[in-house]
């Protein structure tokens, strides 16, 4: 059949050898020329790369909630946390559970900003600057990311916590299984899509409209100030979303930390139902326990993941125009 059809073009007199059309096997590039795949490598480095940075805070905002909450009625502040944990376990004990975040980090991110962009590609109808559809993306990248994230999650902040009784990632997912099964894994992924949803719409609507009001102030230098644009914009957009989420925060990780250390079991997994046994326990005050390093986590790591995020976008556009030319 291809050699019949390779000489039917051959035998017309009008038909030049040049204007064949080349078969292209790689999928087609999305709205602003990248493919799926350049996403998803993105997205990966800069989710890496945000929580590795961060992960220190991340470890005191999880001290901070699970020792302020259930486990117990005594307030903790940020620096008494920090200089708790490089009193009596040094700045180790910082970083302890971040196998298990870079285990998660990167696969989870890879599928947030490629759902992102997929689905801001078919929302818009061609309006890439619609408030709504950068939400509604948002929304849609973080169900996604948060199912592959949430398992890993998990291990992450039991060995985070103050006398972790595992021994690494591997004794915790075995240990795990073996007391309360596959469902411990996801007890608390309602929760953190109820908490990432809308902290995902603030992030991702905050983003572009702090994107592109910082790019209107000087358009002229919007190219050189590129990176200065997307780490404001992101600062500004991660520190908002994280305040306005922390009460569901603090609700994920007693979810995700019941049992472990004395911290208190809870007889459902509902959202109302946790909510209302820590306020019964600790008081309204304990809802917004750990939202300090929360921002301070937050502001930053979002500042370090658009930026990356976009200079690998940036990356990728040029070894495609070095390609072309």
């Amino acid at each position: 059949m291809a050699a019949n059809v390779s000489a039917e073009y051959h035998s017309t007199p009008d038909f030049h050898h040049h204007e064949i059309p080349e078969i292209s096997v790689s999928p087609p590039p999305t709205h602003d020329g990248l493919h799926f795949w350049q996403y998803m490598v993105a997205g990966s480095v800069a989710g890496l790369i945000e929580h590795t940075a961060m992960f220190p805070v991340d470890t005191l905002k999880t001290r901070m909630q699970v020792v302020g909450g259930s486990c117990s009625n005594q307030h903790v502040g940020v620096g008494r946390a920090l200089g708790s944990i490089l009193k009596l376990e040094g700045p180790a004990g910082l970083y302890r559970g971040i196998s298990a975040m870079g285990l998660g980090a990167g696969p989870a991110h890879a599928v947030y900003f490629s759902v992102y962009e997929l689905c801001k590609r078919l929302f818009s109808g061609g309006s890439m600057n619609d408030t709504v559809v950068h939400a509604v993306s948002g929304v849609c990248a973080t169900v996604a990311s948060d199912a592959v994230f949430t398992p890993m999650d998990v291990v992450k902040q039991r060995l985070q916590l103050k006398s972790s009784p595992y021994k690494g990632v591997l004794d915790c997912v075995r240990r795990i299984l073996m007391k309360d099964g596959v469902g411990a894994f996801y007890a608390s992924y309602r929760t953190t899509v109820v908490m990432n949803a809308p902290f995902t719409a603030v992030q991702f609507a905050t983003y572009e409209a702090a994107k592109k009001a910082l790019m209107e102030v000087s358009p002229e230098s919007a190219s050189d100030e590129r990176f200065v644009v997307h780490a404001t914009a992101g600062a500004v957009a991660g520190g908002l979303a994280a305040a306005v989420t922390t009460p569901l925060d603090v609700v994920k990780t007693q979810l995700q930390c019941q049992g472990v250390c004395g911290c208190d079991r809870f007889s459902s997994s509902s959202v109302g139902y946790v909510l209302k046994t820590v306020v019964k326990k600790d008081g309204y005050g304990a809802l917004i326990r750990g939202w300090t390093p929360r921002v301070l986590f937050h502001a930053p790591a979002a500042a370090i993941c658009w930026s990356t995020y976009e200079a690998s976008k940036t990356f990728f556009h040029q070894l495609k125009s070095n390609e072309d030319n």
